[in-house]
């Protein structure tokens, strides 16, 4: 009798356990954020990739011109290599090389430099976004935001209605209070733009 009234016991020990599970299982909220494109997308984002993008003008400059004189000498080469002596040939095609060359070194530099102060601008506005993510998150009462920026984000599917970007964007403005950048400005680049890389000889 005292085993059945201890197994009794036990099975009702588990069957209130799993009622509390069940119960905290149903209060748990989640959302979904697009952390990398709420980081981009507002205004002190738009404004500080902009002015980035704007510093590296002058290099995106040096090195489209360098590309185009190389490629205005390769045409010339070509086109003239059949009157050309071996000597005259042989000196132009040493300097098209050395150019060549020092395309490559200022692209990759260039480049570089571009995705370093890319990375540090991001590190800096993402903490702060954090931030507003933690208190929204704290004040809507989420359990777990999951971050689905990455292409194999393990979210295979997420209602829109728990997608909170758009909600951490307009509460980083609002506290920020950076003013929206003028319409028609570009989206933030991963590059220098109006470069490319040199072809490979």
């Amino acid at each position: 009798m005292k085993r059945s009234l201890a197994l009794i016991a036990l099975a009702a020990a588990g069957f209130t356990a799993a009622a509390h599970a069940q119960t905290a299982a149903t209060t748990t909220k989640i959302a979904v954020i697009e952390f990398q494109k709420a980081v981009a997308v507002t205004n002190e984002g738009q404004r500080d990739f902009a002015d980035l993008q704007k510093k590296f003008e002058p290099r995106q400059t040096q090195i489209k011109n360098l590309s185009d004189e190389v490629d205005g000498l390769k045409k010339q080469l070509q086109a003239q290599a059949d009157k050309l002596s071996d000597t005259e040939r042989a000196a132009r095609a040493k300097t098209i090389d050395e150019k060549t060359k020092q395309l490559q070194r200022d692209y990759e530099d260039a480049q570089t430099d571009f995705q370093t102060e890319m990375q540090q601008t991001y590190g800096a506005l993402a903490s702060k976004v954090y931030d507003v993510l933690a208190d929204y998150s704290k004040t809507q009462g989420f359990t777990v935001v999951f971050d689905v920026s990455a292409q194999q984000s393990p979210v295979l599917y997420a209602n829109e209605a728990t997608n909170i970007t758009k909600a951490i964007v307009d509460a980083y403005n609002a506290k920020s209070g950076v003013p929206a950048p003028p319409a028609g400005t570009a989206a933030p680049a991963t590059k220098p733009t109006g470069t490319k890389a040199p072809a490979a000889k």
